[in-house]
């Protein structure tokens, strides 16, 4: 396989899509204030991020051209209907990302340009941990398969190398050290800076 094939070579999105839609669902509205594995979000907060990065994520897939920075997530912007709302939404981003012209050329999120078989990874990573977070801050079981994993791996492992604080900065805190025989999961939360053992109070 070649360097440009690996890049573009299609990822399927959907069961990450899924498993995060099937957690927003079994979310009361009393938990929205909850705390996260993300520090500078309550559970609220992250729902929101969820919802903007779901369309920020169809836009770069669509090639739709500028799609600028979303603001931080904010449980006040979270409307009446978000159960039902952020899954559409999920939905949406999976589809787009199943147009094999999705994952060609260069795309743009939030201000950023890369090559789109990137930028699709990004999206998966972003389902996935995000996922973890918000089951972890509710008390819910997660799981991904392993193809779902070895995707995110293949983009936060760089990320999470010996100097590349600066490349992390604003999108991943330091990885925390666990064992190399740690279940993919667990490794892959870590080099986002997360501690696989976060449990909520």
């Amino acid at each position: 396989m070649t360097a440009r094939t690996a890049l573009t070579a299609m990822l399927d999105l959907d069961p990450a899509v899924r498993r995060l839609a099937d957690l927003l669902s079994a979310i009361p509205d009393e938990r929205l204030t909850a705390p996260t594995p993300c520090s500078q979000y309550t559970l609220g907060d992250l729902l929101d991020h969820v919802g903007g990065l779901s369309l920020a994520f169809t836009n770069a897939a669509r090639k739709v051209g500028e799609n600028p920075p979303a603001p931080p997530g904010d449980a006040s912007r979270l409307d009446a209907d978000w159960r039902t709302r952020i899954p559409e939404q999920l939905s949406g981003l999976a589809e787009a990302w199943r147009d094999p012209a999705a994952w060609e050329g260069m795309t743009e999120v939030g201000g950023v340009t890369m090559p789109a078989g990137m930028i699709g990874r990004v999206a998966l990573n972003e389902l996935t941990v995000h996922g973890w977070d918000i089951a972890r801050a509710t008390g819910q079981p997660f799981t991904a398969d392993i193809r779902t994993l070895e995707g995110c791996r293949d983009f936060v492992e760089p990320m999470a190398a010996p100097g590349q604080g600066p490349a992390r900065q604003g999108v991943f805190g330091t990885p925390v050290d666990i064992s190399p025989d740690a279940p993919l999961l667990d490794r892959v939360v870590a080099m986002t800076g997360r501690d696989p053992a976060w449990v909520a109070a």
